[in-house]
């Protein structure tokens, strides 16, 4: 995700967790991979009746009895503990006044008995028939039904499009302590989910068209329905933005076939450009990009922009450079996030921190769009300052740890400051301490080493300590020990 920021690049807000080691997707082993079979039909204005069917394959070394799904859009209902839209930006999020949305689940198949709780009704417990030993499977069918509410967000029907993110039942990823239960925080990107294989029927009004993250593979029209079905491999997420309105631009980049949508009356030319030259450039710099397709998407959002798989969201409300540095941000997860991913709950740094160095990387190497790496590191170190100084004032130390819980920042600007400025400063400390071959290197073996699986903050800096001695030097940082 990308915080709102200004063409000045300072990172602004709309106003200590322990790490847990994450099993890894196997997915050199095509027999071990998960897959989602879903079958969703929009009916043009709130409502997603939808059909889940997870194969799931037990590719840990324990019995797996039974399995947890996190219910995102359960998280928009009138009561929920956790609302997924901060107070900063409620305002701007619910367009036409509060406006409430719902997941409920009305059936379970291939199962003994299933629950909804967790701490927010956000998890839903399915008893397997019998439990699943070391590579066995089993397959559960969820029925449900997604109430959307009127939002400028993630998941919800917008001012001008209707975005499908986290849309369905997500299965749980397991840490060695078991499952990863988050509730849905307002701050930061509360999903963690491990790869599967993707197969998506997707039927709406045919005056829609459909931004998704799969590659398509057949479009049918019955009556005012149009059907569509896709295919997405070794992917942790599925989204979509649909929208009556769609104009579209065509580019394309290292084999991938990249889909620009936007609504407005100007093509914006500009990003469509930028999305090409990025993907090209972090394939070139950090390993191949690996789906076959990338759809770019303006849509009203409350951030400036959102990641999935295949699929970006970038508001549709910013100035043009502002457009093309988001873009660059959220292409940049799809190396550090969607390919290699790791916990954005503990450990939002991790990806944050590696897009916003990743896009300095990009856009040092494009000077044409006018981002330096002397401005952005020092607009960044300017912004980091004064939020430490402002919260030394207010709290009397500030918090600088970086691997924290999302629910323990205290606004989005603390989360902001640590998760993307220190970050980006930390990557380019190493930098300059490893010089260019050798960080580059590390990078390209972090990727290599753990794409397509969640990779814990130990194994990011044992591919750079590989290299070079820099423990210690990320400890500080980490730690809050570092005095920038």
């Amino acid at each position: 995700m990308n915080m709102k920021r200004t063409t000045a690049f300072i990172l602004t807000a709309a106003t200590a967790a322990s790490i847990l080691p994450v099993a890894a997707c196997k997915t050199d082993d095509k027999d071990k991979l998960s897959s989602y079979e879903i079958t969703a039909a929009y009916d043009g204005e709130n409502t997603v009746e939808g059909v889940t069917a997870l194969t799931y394959v037990n590719d840990t070394d324990s019995e797996i009895c039974d399995l947890k799904f996190n219910l995102w859009g359960n998280a928009y209902r009138e009561g929920a503990k956790y609302s997924p839209v901060g107070e900063e930006t409620a305002s701007d999020a619910y367009y036409d006044g509060i406006s409430y949305g719902e997941m409920t689940v009305s059936g379970v198949e291939g199962c003994v008995g299933w629950e909804v709780g967790g701490e927010d009704e956000n998890i839903l417990t399915v008893t397997l028939e019998k439990g699943l030993f070391p590579d066995e499977s089993a397959q559960v069918t969820i029925t449900y039904t997604l109430k959307l509410a009127d939002v400028n967000h993630r998941t919800g029907v917008t001012e001008n499009t209707v975005n499908l993110g986290n849309f369905y039942p997500v299965l749980c990823a397991r840490s060695e302590e078991g499952y990863i239960e988050t509730p849905y925080y307002s701050t930061g990107d509360p999903f963690v989910s491990e790869c599967a294989d993707y197969s998506v029927t997707l039927s709406l009004p045919k005056q829609f068209t459909a931004a998704t993250s799969g590659r398509e593979l057949s479009r049918t029209v019955t009556g005012d329905t149009a059907t569509y079905k896709y295919e997405l491999n070794s992917a942790r997420d599925f989204a979509a933005v649909l929208s009556d309105s769609f104009k579209t631009a065509k580019t394309s980049a290292d084999g991938c076939d990249i889909t620009l949508y936007y609504t407005g009356e100007t093509q914006p030319e500009n990003v469509a450009e930028c999305a090409a030259q990025s993907t090209a450039y972090f394939s070139e710099k950090f390993g191949k990009y690996a789906y076959p397709t990338l759809s770019v998407v303006m849509t009203p959002l409350t951030v400036s922009g959102m990641e999935y798989p295949a699929l970006v969201m970038i508001s549709d409300d910013m100035e043009s450079v502002d457009s093309v540095y988001t873009t660059v941000h959220e292409i940049a997860h799809q190396w550090w996030y969607a390919m290699v991913g790791n916990n954005q709950v503990t450990c939002a740094w991790q990806d944050e921190g590696l897009a916003e160095y990743s896009s300095l990387c990009f856009f040092e190497s494009h000077p044409e769009y006018g981002f330096t790496r002397t401005a952005m590191l020092g607009s960044a170190t300017k912004a980091y300052r004064a939020y430490f100084s402002v919260y030394n004032q207010i709290f009397g130390k500030a918090d600088t740890t970086m691997t924290r819980s999302l629910g323990d920042f205290a606004s989005d600007y603390e989360y902001a400051n640590i998760a993307y400025n220190k970050a980006l400063i930390m990557f380019e400390t190493l930098r300059g301490a490893m010089g260019d071959e050798k960080f580059f290197s590390a990078l390209r073996k972090y990727f290599d080493e753990n794409k397509f699986s969640i990779a814990s903050p130990e194994t990011l800096i044992a591919s750079f300590a590989s290299l070079y001695d820099v423990e210690g030097m990320i400890a500080g940082f980490v730690e809050g020990k570092t005095v920038i």
